[in-house]
């Protein structure tokens, strides 16, 4: 039985088809292997108290890739963060831009790797509600101090002299006028009386005395012998 040659012609051309068809879908998947912006993701993290911008390609092929970051305001660009070449890995590939970001800011990620993508990372990266930097906390107010059972003795004011506890508790107050030491000898001339005047009025006395008792004598004789005449 011979094959005739429309039915060789119908095979190689179902063939050809066939090839075709398996060159274009290997075509296609090797270039959605390549580079795809759902192999980009970004983040905004803090490194101590600074915050920053990642960017992670988890690209096997290893297609490099232009990544610039901006903050938007309204939707609109307002400042150009920064911009880097990333090649990415199947582990994935991460680079960094500074940026001291304020929180709940929003910023757009753009992706160009030719020519395969050349678009923004969905949805718009928006900050954390908290920012990097780490308020003191303030010290807690001290306990109110329980007040003891007696109550303490009030505080004297300033400048008055503060009796030791062996002066008010033990001690008397010294008598000076009668407790004072006197010098020696002069208690026996206190008793005598040879301190003071006494001795001088009392000599002068006695002599007044002598004298009238003397003059009364002289005048009784004297009136005895007139009466005897």
């Amino acid at each position: 039985m011979s094959v005739s040659r429309r039915t060789v012609a119908r095979s190689v051309r179902a063939l050809g088809v066939a090839s075709a068809s398996a060159a274009l879908a290997l075509g296609v998947a090797g270039s959605a292997a390549a580079c795809d912006i759902t192999e980009f993701s970004a983040e905004a993290t803090c490194v101590g108290d600074s915050g920053v911008i990642t960017v992670t390609d988890v690209d096997p092929a290893g297609v490099p890739a232009t990544v610039t970051v901006f903050l938007l305001n309204n939707g609109a660009d307002i400042k150009k963060v920064g911009e880097q070449v990333v090649k990415g890995t199947r582990e994935g590939t991460t680079i960094t831009f500074e940026e001291d970001w304020k929180p709940n800011a929003e910023y757009r990620v753009h992706v160009k790797a030719t020519p395969y993508v050349d678009e923004d990372i969905k949805p718009n990266l928006t900050t954390p509600a908290t920012s990097c930097k780490k308020t003191e906390k303030s010290s807690p107010a001290p306990a109110p101090s329980t007040p003891s059972e007696n109550p303490s003795t009030p505080a004297e004011e300033p400048g008055s002299p503060t009796p030791s506890a062996s002066e008010s508790e033990s001690t008397p107050p010294a008598d000076t006028s009668n407790n004072a030491p006197s010098p020696a000898g002069e208690s026996n001339l206190a008793e005598t009386g040879a301190g003071s005047n006494t001795g001088l009025i009392a000599g002068i006395a006695a002599a007044l005395v002598a004298v009238g008792g003397g003059a009364i004598f002289f005048g009784m004789r004297r009136r005895g012998a007139n009466s005897n005449r």
